[in-house]
């Protein structure tokens, strides 16, 4: 979903409107090859393409930084140190890719003065906020009490109340920057067996965001994202997709859950979570980014692209077929360690929507056909043929027409945005860990 193109954007008009002039021969070819392609199975071009002009992913403001492991971060010349940098930083993503008009900010991290302020800040750049999410992992300068035994689901009464208290405090911040869903993730957890009560830590965990849940506005979502391990290694409270759908059944029905897709163990079937959520109403939303092991937090199709296409058929089914409040949240969640962060949330913009535009033109009747006729291999090739389809010129036909690039990686090096604000910004000194 665009929005009007602002005039006082980073990256030069000039320099986007030169390069596209240079590959619009090429792109208006394959675009035609392609449409003729997709007319004979029965497809208008046109069609697809307004699909993708439409669909949006919002991206982390925490994400316009370098990233890091357990171990390190390497910071690069030029990133960005506040709330305002990062802004800017999205608004280049948004302005070249033209997919990602939205930030998902992270309090206290992104904490301002002024948030009707820092609302028009981003309006001004073509973008608007996404979830707000909150911080109960990691303790803040001045803290009263640490969250190094857990937050919500924490022994200690005044913890629990002060992790309540900051998420209702996000709900506030929400509201004044024109958001309607909190994202709540907690690291609470164990390291040790008989470190706590299992059972006793999730009623801990139910009753503090039952109060979270009390003071969501009646348009809010409550979105309860779950992770299998890190930062607790032995057991985690929400820990798969079970416990947080019971708990979004418990909280109500402004609860739903949401999918990091590398919360899971290698080789679970994310697809069918996806479709056994959205069966009972509760798929909230979904952090994409990819991985190998666990929680790699990789680019989005850099190692398993098939998955991700496999993910949206099943979105596309529930788009089909909505349940009531059928409303998922899209959000890029990665955390780029060796590569320039706009160029990787590029990149993954890129292939998240590639594989919905992918979705797109499935053959569903043929698909469906085959599933009632019990014929695997057909049910199978339906999916195949879509997959296979190189939807690349949609996708740079939709960017061009809404102002963006061919080609954003290249425009974005061209642009040497990164080596001016190496030279404007304040250097980000060595750290640990990943934020």
């Amino acid at each position: 979903m665009t929005r009007p193109i602002s005039a006082n954007l980073p990256i030069s008009a000039d320099l986007i409107a030169e390069h596209n002039h240079a590959g619009m021969a090429a792109l208006t070819d394959e675009y035609g090859a392609l449409g003729r392609k997709l007319a004979r199975a029965g497809l208008d071009i046109d069609m697809v393409k307004a699909r993708v002009a439409a669909f949006g992913v919002a991206v982390p403001s925490w994400g316009a930084g370098r990233g890091g492991t357990r171990f390190a971060k390497f910071p690069i010349p030029g990133e960005p140190t506040n709330i305002h940098e990062k802004l800017e930083d999205c608004a280049v993503i948004n302005q070249l890719g033209r997919s990602t008009p939205r930030v998902s900010p992270h309090f206290p991290w992104d904490k301002v003065s002024d948030y009707a302020a820092l609302r028009e800040e981003a309006a001004a750049l073509n973008l608007g906020f996404d979830a707000v999410n909150s911080n109960t992992f990691q303790d803040q300068v001045g803290q009263a009490h640490t969250y190094a035994n857990g937050s919500l689901s924490a022994q200690d009464a005044a913890t629990r109340q002060q992790a309540v208290d900051h998420n209702i405090e996000c709900i506030e911040i929400g509201r004044q920057l024109g958001s309607t869903d909190l994202t709540v993730w907690v690291g609470d957890g164990t390291n040790f067996p008989g470190q706590q009560d299992f059972a006793r830590s999730l009623d801990r965990y139910l009753d503090g965001a039952a109060q979270i849940y009390a003071a969501l506005p009646d348009d809010w979502r409550m979105l309860l994202e779950h992770k299998m391990f890190e930062p607790a290694f032995y057991s985690t409270v929400i820990s798969d997709w079970g416990s947080s759908i019971l708990a979004a059944q418990e909280l109500g029905p402004k609860a739903k859950c949401l999918v990091d897709l590398g919360h899971h163990a290698p080789n679970v079937n994310i697809e069918q979570i996806v479709a056994r959520l959205h069966r009972f109403g509760k798929l909230g939303g979904f952090h994409f980014n990819d991985s190998k092991y666990g929680d790699d937090d990789l680019d989005s199709g850099s190692i398993n692209p098939h998955q991700l296409f496999l993910v949206f058929n099943e979105l596309a089914e529930a788009e089909d077929y909505p349940r009531d409040g059928f409303r998922p949240s899209y959000m890029i969640d990665q955390s780029h360690n060796v590569t320039d962060p706009i160029e990787s949330m590029l990149s993954s913009a890129e292939a998240i929507a590639q594989c919905y535009a992918k979705a797109s033109i499935v053959d569903r009747t043929a698909l469906h056909g085959a599933q009632a006729d019990n014929d695997t291999m057909m049910a199978f090739q339906a999916l195949r043929r879509a997959y296979t389809i190189d939807v690349a010129p949609i996708l740079a036909m939709a960017r061009v027409e809404a102002g963006g690039a061919i080609d954003p990686i290249i425009v974005y090096r061209d642009s040497r945005y990164r080596a001016r604000k190496a030279q404007e910004r304040k250097a980000v000194g060595l750290g640990a860990g990943i934020v």
